[in-house]
């Protein structure tokens, strides 16, 4: 973790790749030039804006809009558990513990229509065979 004055900032695109946001540094630099990135509030579109300690970074991530805010500066990609203490999650927590799942029912087949299920062509195999 740096921060020390000899190295003031950091690179946005870099930051995020070693916070463990995105896999690789150029999705998040993708990411930063899509301008779907804030810093502060203000949008951002240069990979190459430089971030401090303290600044609040605001991005869509998956379904979600991550809100965090920067506590250190990052030195190297290390492993989740150390990449975790890099800054502060500001979303709002979840209702629930798991995401909402639709259910998801197949659409309606009128009778006869389409290709026959299983069971309809069973019942026309049996039908062939009483009548040879």
């Amino acid at each position: 973790m740096t921060g020390t004055p000899a190295n003031p900032g950091q690179r946005i695109d870099r930051w995020l790749w070693c916070a463990r946001f995105l896999k690789s540094r150029s999705l998040a630099a993708s990411l930063v030039q899509s301008g779907r990135l804030r810093v502060n509030g203000e949008r951002v579109s240069k990979a190459s804006r430089t971030i401090r300690p303290d600044d609040v970074l605001t991005f869509p991530l998956g379904p979600h809009i991550r809100v965090v805010k920067i506590l250190f500066l990052a030195d190297r990609r290390g492993p989740a558990p150390e990449a975790r203490l890099l800054y502060e999650d500001l979303d709002p927590p979840a209702s629930s513990g798991k995401p909402e799942r639709k259910e998801v029912t197949p659409p309606a087949r009128d009778a006869g229509s389409g290709r026959p299920t299983k069971k309809e062509r069973r019942q026309t195999d049996a039908l062939r065979e009483n009548d040879s």
